[in-house]
């Protein structure tokens, strides 16, 4: 199952995470190419290249076109061609020297590439990948693209422009110490297919496809999940008791004008001391109610 996404040309999206890293897969993925007579083109940025080809043999490595950007990527030593978008450059000039034969160009990874380059004009180098072939070529397949994305790495942004790119989707994952693949197929004028295929990577990078764990054997979550207190880190107590309760309700708040208040105020009793307004009026006061701001002089 895990050969078919090798069936088509496109973008194969390999998605890993620190718990299930895919470049096995990837170097698994080469190899069936290799093996396949295609050539392999390797833009090769977080490994070097003798640790890349370490595990594959003679013919597999003869197959491999393998160009190095983890060691010198800006071209300092002057030892190769200068490239001013470096690694972007290099898939341009891939893209130009495609011939008849079918290639696989090997991305290691988008990741790295994300982090130092635009994520439109890395798309928009990718797409370029595929639509270069003539409109009348009936083998589109020849040309292919696998690219390691660690997912975690980015967010949903870039993460979703890469997957609308990508024809098959192969997303990492495992449990009880077993990898497994989640596939998304997606082809023209087809709804998109879903498959799982669980897999172990040999020593030699060749693939060992094998049943899924049994039900028994997996760990079942607890059906049983506690409720959680809301109230536990509050720093005031929301429950009271009954007697703290009463004692509540019979306290009178400060700001509550009750009819005890307002008998108090209207009608004070003998032993309540009262208050009387004086008013003396100033001799140049004007008492004239008809038009008191005579003396302003208006």
């Amino acid at each position: 199952m895990l050969e078919s996404v090798l069936a088509s040309g496109g973008l194969v999206l390999l998605r890993d995470s620190v718990e299930w890293e895919g470049r096995g897969l990837l170097k698994a993925l080469i190899k069936k190419c290799a093996q396949c007579g295609e050539q392999i083109h390797v833009l090769g940025c977080e490994v070097s290249e003798e640790e890349f080809r370490e595990g594959f043999d003679s013919v597999v490595n003869s197959r491999l076109i393998y160009h190095d950007f983890f060691r010198d990527p800006l071209n300092w030593s002057k030892a190769g061609e200068v490239l001013p978008e470096g690694p972007l450059e290099a898939l341009r000039a891939m893209c130009r020297s495609i011939g008849p034969s079918p290639i696989t160009i090997a991305l290691d990874s988008l990741s790295w590439l994300l982090l130092r380059f635009p994520c439109p004009a890395l798309c928009q180098t990718l797409h370029a990948l595929n639509q270069n072939l003539d409109p009348g070529d009936s083998s589109p397949e020849r040309v292919r693209v696998l690219g390691l994305l660690h997912e975690e790495l980015h967010g949903p942004g870039p993460v979703g422009a890469l997957s609308s790119l990508a024809q098959t989707e192969v997303t990492m994952d495992g449990t009880m110490h077993q990898a497994s693949a989640h596939i998304l197929y997606r082809r023209s004028r087809q709804r998109p297919v879903y498959q799982t295929q669980w897999f172990s990577i040999l020593p030699d990078f060749s693939l060992d496809l094998q049943q899924g764990p049994s039900l028994e054997s997996q760990a079942l979550p607890d059906p049983y999940i506690p409720p959680v207190d809301p109230t536990i880190h509050l720093t005031f107590n929301p429950h009271l008791s009954k007697k703290e309760r009463e004692t509540r309700d019979s306290l009178t708040l400060p700001f509550h004008f009750s009819s005890e208040k307002q008998q108090a105020l209207l009608c004070p009793g003998l032993n309540q001391a009262t208050s009387r307004i004086f008013y003396e009026p100033d001799a140049y006061d004007d008492l004239d109610q008809d038009d008191p701001d005579d003396d302003l002089d208006i």
